[in-house]
């Protein structure tokens, strides 16, 4: 299966019988009809019916959060007894995502080919980071693969699980302004003409508040292709000099950190990723500066990866990490205070842990409040919105009917 691997993988689905006669069935992903016969024998089955499966799962994508789904995959199958390439092969087959097989498999394929675990995965280096690499290789030096992979598959879900909380927070606002956006739109384009075509037969003033919102939506038929054109070119600039310029993200993550309530999340779940992985690094023995690298990448935001850099240079010169932090002016006098205690009792790796544990909480609590806040402050936007053209469209026929009256 180490040349199957190298080529092109197809999912195929199989049925046959054991060594007892007994009717199995399984997936596999294989280069060839042959590559699973020859797979099959050598597991001690005898092949019925082999066909290659059709999935909707081709996706080419592969996500943070199926790797950590991996890694916790691996070390519940390590610490069952199961050998390390044997697991690779079971998570592999049973993987629904075709590009997720291909990585697992080739992954496989190296370790099999004599390849250790760490380097096989850093070939992969768009997939796993420093500090995934760098856990797994002092894992099999030290002879604890296994609760190093517990250990990486902690770290991945917990910062995934952060990372979903603050995305589930935007999600939300985003999209129901995006609705409000669309429905004002069709209201202007098709709602508001028709109106406007009964007015014309009043022979009267129109109200000021109804004129502009007419002249709007004539403006939004007219020339509306200049506000998306202006939109599509503000939003392409925007992701292109982000990409390209770190002093423009620089830039972007000060402001962040600087928006009320939303800072405040960026800011406390930043400390708690410093936290973590410091903790996660610090506890499979990875020297403190040299660690620091990993926390800098970790943290997501270039103001505290430029921090922390600055910490490890202090570090590294002999001073204390607890003073390093405190000169940054980013961490909070809990955080600094917890690492001291951590430094002078030799726990540095529990501290960090309990910092993580304690902002990942405040995360959580920030995330569902500002969701309660924004619900209702949204709401009233639509309201406004949509009530507001409406509103427009029916002055006239008060004031008509006044007039009648």
């Amino acid at each position: 299966m180490a040349e199957a691997a190298a080529g092109k993988q197809i999912p195929y689905s199989w049925e046959g019988t054991d060594k007892r006669g007994k009717r199995v069935k399984g997936k596999i992903v294989a280069a060839s009809e042959a590559a699973v016969r020859s797979e099959m024998r050598r597991q001690g089955l005898v092949p019925v019916k082999i066909r290659k499966q059709t999935t909707l799962f081709s996706s080419g994508k592969i996500t943070p959060g199926e790797i950590a789904i991996m890694a916790r995959q691996l070390a519940t199958m390590m610490a069952s007894g199961v050998p390390l390439v044997q697991s690779f092969d079971i998570i592999g087959n049973g993987h629904e995502n075709r590009a997720m097989q291909r990585l697992i498999l080739d992954i496989k394929s190296s370790v099999e080919g004599g390849t250790s675990l760490a380097d096989s995965l850093a070939k992969h280096p768009l997939h796993f980071d420093d500090l995934f690499v760098n856990l797994v290789a002092a894992g099999e030096q030290a002879g604890a693969l296994e609760s190093l992979l517990d250990k990486v598959a902690t770290y991945k879900e917990k910062t995934e699980a952060i990372k979903a909380k603050i995305k589930k927070a935007l999600f939300y606002p985003i999209a129901v302004l995006l609705v409000a956006v669309i429905v004002t739109t069709i209201l202007l384009i098709y709602v508001i003409p028709q109106f406007e075509s009964l007015f014309s037969g009043f022979g009267a003033d129109l109200p000021a508040f109804t004129q502009k919102v007419i002249d709007i939506s004539l403006f939004v038929r007219t020339k509306g292709w200049i506000i998306v054109a202006i939109a599509v070119a503000i939003g392409w600039s925007f992701i292109f000099v982000k990409k390209r310029s770190r002093k423009f993200r620089e830039l972007l993550d000060r402001l962040i950190l600087k928006l009320p309530i939303v800072g405040q999340i960026i800011n406390k779940a930043a400390i708690a990723r410093f936290a973590r992985t410091l903790s996660t690094m610090f506890s499979a023995g990875v020297p403190l500066v040299e660690a620091m690298d990993s926390v800098a990448g970790a943290t997501g935001n270039i103001v505290y990866e430029n921090a922390t850099l600055e910490i490890k240079d202090e570090v590294a010169t002999g001073q204390r990490l607890q003073r390093a932090m405190q000169d940054t002016e980013l961490f909070p006098n809990m955080v600094t205070q917890m690492i001291a205690i951590g430094e002078e009792s030799g726990s540095l790796d529990n501290m960090s842990a309990k910092v993580a544990d304690f902002y990942e909480e405040e995360v959580d609590n920030l995330v569902d409040s500002m969701s309660s806040l924004l619900e209702p402050l949204i709401m009233s936007i639509l309201g406004v919105l949509v009530g507001g053209l409406v509103v427009a469209m029916y002055l006239p026929i008060f004031k008509m009917g006044s007039v009648v009256g």
